[in-house]
């Protein structure tokens, strides 16, 4: 070991109780010494993304929250609405550690010769528990980041690297031949771009601002629909007809939105239609909701024939399904491109006591495009 090793260090917990209250605290636990195929990271950047935020809020309503504790100890608590708390009955009266991925130094090492080959060097690692000073991972789980990439740049070398490549892969396994993203000025978004440019693929980018449209056309985009322009259906419809976009990723998920794609996919299908049929086009049309930024129920106006579908998408289950072997291929990948194709980029770098100061929760809870939080739990 080279790096001195606290007995203690401090992790990020959210509990919800059976009573109906959110409580985020930290909590000092004891530093774990790896087995002989695991390593000790000291973690120094996770990002905070939105599928952090389930985990980490539920469904409390923050705008009620209340903070207390000591400077070094704060806690925040929240209301969690009765009706909501059926739906979490798995993880009532649970203290669970948060954060799905980050990066840091391997500071100590198991005995196996593959973990040993870590120690001192810089990786990225994915698997929970990243709000904390320290975590325990296994050694083949982790990616070495090279000498010129940043911890910064490695924090986000899972999430969304994987889902922009699994979003790709699904197109492909399923017939589809392009694609329509919606939140797509996010950092996904961007990622997603730069993969569809490299790999020849169209891709339709749904915004819903104007300064989002002009930061997506001056990377290049070419299709880029603006929800909130009076005209956005017309031209959703004109671009999925230039592209033949047939599969569509939603991280909206509530609202009319996905009915809309749906929609304007049928039109630009129908188009191309010999004869008429009351049920519609032959061609299918899919819909998957991978995210939840409008909370409200899905509407589906059923106006878009009959071959159709709906479903969700995890990038947890794309991994899955593809495989360890497929999964291995793919972040070697992501490894020899995060500062190109997979590059991220933050607005905000916060300690874990940021994390639990209200001022901050209401900033990094917006999910505001260009405004991506990066923590690092060892900063002071």
């Amino acid at each position: 070991m080279t790096t001195a090793i606290p007995r203690t260090h401090l992790q990020l917990r959210s509990l919800i109780r059976s009573s109906g209250d959110l409580e985020l605290s930290l909590i000092e636990v004891p530093v774990p010494r790896p087995g002989p195929g695991e390593v000790l990271v000291r973690i120094e950047a996770a990002p905070l993304n939105p599928s952090d935020h389930g985990l980490l809020f539920g469904a409390a309503d923050m705008s009620a929250a209340v903070a207390s504790g000591t400077r070094d100890h704060p806690m925040v608590t929240a209301p969690v609405p009765s009706a909501a708390l059926k739906a979490m009955a798995a993880r009532l009266d649970q203290s669970l550690p948060v954060g799905n991925e980050g990066a840091g130094v391997v500071v100590d090492t198991g005995a196996s010769d593959t973990a040993r080959a870590l120690q001192g060097r810089k990786v990225a690692v994915f698997g929970g528990a990243m709000y904390s000073q320290f975590r325990i991972i296994a050694a083949d789980q982790c990616l070495p980041l090279p000498d010129e990439v940043s911890l910064a740049e490695g924090a986000s070398a899972f999430v969304n690297p994987m889902t922009a490549l699994g979003m790709v892969d699904t197109m492909r396994s399923e017939g589809h031949s392009a694609i329509v993203h919606t939140a797509a000025a996010s950092n996904l978004g961007q990622m997603l771009h730069r993969l569809c440019t490299a790999e020849n693929i169209k891709l339709v980018n749904i915004v819903r601002s104007d300064d989002q449209a002009a930061l997506l056309r001056g990377l290049g985009a070419v299709y880029v629909c603006n929800t909130r322009s009076p005209h956005f259906i017309e031209e959703l419809t004109d671009a999925i007809t230039a592209t033949g976009a047939t599969i569509a990723f939603d991280a909206v998920g509530g609202g009319p939105l996905a009915g809309q794609i749906l929609r304007a996919m049928e039109v630009a299908a129908s188009k191309t239609l010999k004869i008429y049929s009351r049920y519609g086009s032959t061609i299918h049309k899919q819909v998957y909701l991978y995210g939840g930024l409008d909370p409200r129920p899905t509407e589906l106006l059923r106006d878009y024939g009959m071959s159709w579908g709906m479903g969700g998408w995890l990038v947890m289950n794309f991994m899955q399904k593809v495989g360890p072997a497929v999964v291995a291929t793919l972040k070697e990948r992501i490894g020899t491109e995060l500062r190109t194709i997979f590059l991220s980029k933050y607005s905000n770098e916060i300690s874990l006591k940021d994390m639990l100061r209200l001022e901050v929760i209401a900033s990094y809870k917006k999910r505001e495009t260009g405004q991506k939080y990066l923590v690092n739990p060892n900063k002071v």
